[in-house]
């Protein structure tokens, strides 16, 4: 039996195809037991069909989703979201970031002229340091093996403090839940923040936080820029309190013109651009199609969302 699933408010061709990959065939919103939305939180629909019974989110981070009260108005609908979908990606780049920031290569970049003996001092090595992975969900488990791979170790925080498992990951990696994530901070040589954002979580990494990290440390952010506290992170990048930071998002976003983190000299700053448009679209589609086929066999969804914690 094939499924009947809406996608709205357009249908991609990638989508079209997912979906009847995955056993179901598209249908109008009115006869559909499955919507595929594509589009942001605020044009989401008011009301669904009562046939609607799962719908799938566009994003791995539903905050504006949540904050738009779309859950709450359809209680009994099943949500998903794209969490572990573009993982693979943004754990590219956060290494991309750390590496760069450990290595120097800021400096090395701007400079015009042969340098080694201002830049050997700061050049690192990920190899023997220890890296907080802060959320170690999706994203998470995607970097880990880099970072194994390495010789970096790895505290991973996740909310249960249940160990973290998956594909290159090995078992006993050191696993804190997130209520003890105050003594993560004076062992961890640099952070990776990944981490959904939900009111918890806001300013997750504040300057209590960056006080306990070293003159070397490097703070990389791929989640959402609400989880640092800006104003504290200008603070102490230019106080040298830690090494530097890589941010593919920030807070404000996007980061306007003049804000004092484009000056600073130990920032790496991306746009928002660790999951670009051009492997995206294919990611997410993978995505539906193995959700259609999980809800046609009557099997777990992937990436369920928990309307009690917001992702």
């Amino acid at each position: 039996m094939t499924i009947p699933v809406a996608v709205a408010p357009e249908v991609p061709d990638e989508l079209r195809a997912a979906i009847e990959a995955g056993g179901g065939e598209l249908a109008a919103l009115a006869d559909a037991r499955a919507l595929v939305w594509v589009s942001e939180a605020g044009g989401f629909p008011e009301q669904l069909p009562t046939g609607i019974e799962w719908v799938q989110l566009p994003a791995a981070g539903i905050e504006d989703f949540v904050a738009a009260g779309v859950l709450e108005r359809h209680p009994g609908v099943r949500f998903t979201s794209a969490a572990g979908a573009f993982s693979a990606t943004v754990a590219e780049h956060a290494l991309a970031l750390l590496l760069a920031g450990v290595r120097y290569l800021p400096e090395h970049l701007r400079a015009t002229t042969w340098r080694q003996q201002d830049f050997l001092p700061h050049v690192g090595t990920l190899r023997g340091s220890t890296v907080a992975v802060v959320g170690a969900g999706g994203i998470g488990k995607a970097l880990i093996p880099s970072l194994l791979t390495l010789g970096a170790e790895v505290i991973a925080v996740n909310r249960s403090g249940r160990p973290v498992t998956g594909s290159g990951i090995p078992d006993g990696i050191t696993t804190v839940p997130a209520e003890r994530l105050d003594t993560v901070w004076p062992v961890a040589d640099h952070v990776v923040v990944a981490a959904p954002a939900t009111p918890a979580t806001a300013h997750l990494v504040g300057s209590a936080e960056l006080a306990l990290l070293r003159p070397n440390s490097w703070v990389i952010n791929v989640a959402r820029g609400s989880l640092i506290d800006t104003e504290a992170l200008v603070a102490a990048l230019r106080a040298g309190t830690i090494g530097g930071a890589g941010l593919d998002v920030t807070d404000p976003e996007p980061l306007p013109d003049g804000h004092p983190l484009w000056a600073l000299p130990n920032v790496i700053i991306t746009p928002h651009d660790s999951n670009p448009p051009q492997v995206r679209v294919a990611a997410f589609a993978a995505h539906v199609r193995e959700n259609v086929r999980r809800f046609a066999a009557g099997d777990d969804l992937l990436a369920p969302v928990d309307p009690s914690t917001g992702y």
